[in-house]
């Protein structure tokens, strides 16, 4: 068993689309002209979106912010992810997936790497946005704040 944790991306235009929002991707496999499967490292955060249409409109839409595993850790299990991941973020919907799309545009707008946010906020964002309230914006302050409080537990 490897220790990196795959994802399958698939884009089958108006029909099919599986992909990344973020994440740091270490390796990547291409299966056929709209399949492909990308590798990270255990402890990566990623933003895996899903969205399927069938001849009447969308029938799926959803949005996983996922922190990648290694080898004997507890994990969730998610769609087309192996073997899965810590769940920090999971919603359904369009309004809801849009609104995180959102959030991550903000945090990139304060030039801050999504996948170096603190998990903390995905999961404050998740639980926001399921109440339909508003999350608070990721700061750089914040931000600041989350790095040396990490630093110190290493």
């Amino acid at each position: 068993m490897s220790a990196r944790t795959f994802i399958e991306l698939t884009w089958i235009e108006g029909r099919i689309e599986r992909w990344l929002r973020f994440g740091r991707i270490v390796q990547e496999t291409i299966k056929s002209r709209s399949v492909r499967v990308v590798g990270l490292d255990p402890g990566s955060v990623f933003a895996f979106v899903r969205w399927a249409a069938n001849d009447y409109g969308t029938v799926e839409s959803r949005i996983d912010i996922l922190q990648a595993v290694g080898l004997g850790e507890r994990y969730s299990t998610v769609p087309c992810v192996t073997p899965g991941g810590i769940s920090l973020l999971r919603l359904t919907g369009w309004s809801k997936v849009e609104a995180v799309l959102l959030a991550v545009d903000q945090i990139e707008a304060e030039s801050i790497v999504p996948e170096e946010v603190c998990p903390d906020h995905w999961r404050h964002v998740h639980q926001r946005l399921s109440c339909n309230l508003e999350p608070r914006q990721y700061t750089p302050f914040r931000h600041k704040a989350w790095l040396r409080r990490r630093a110190l537990a290493a």
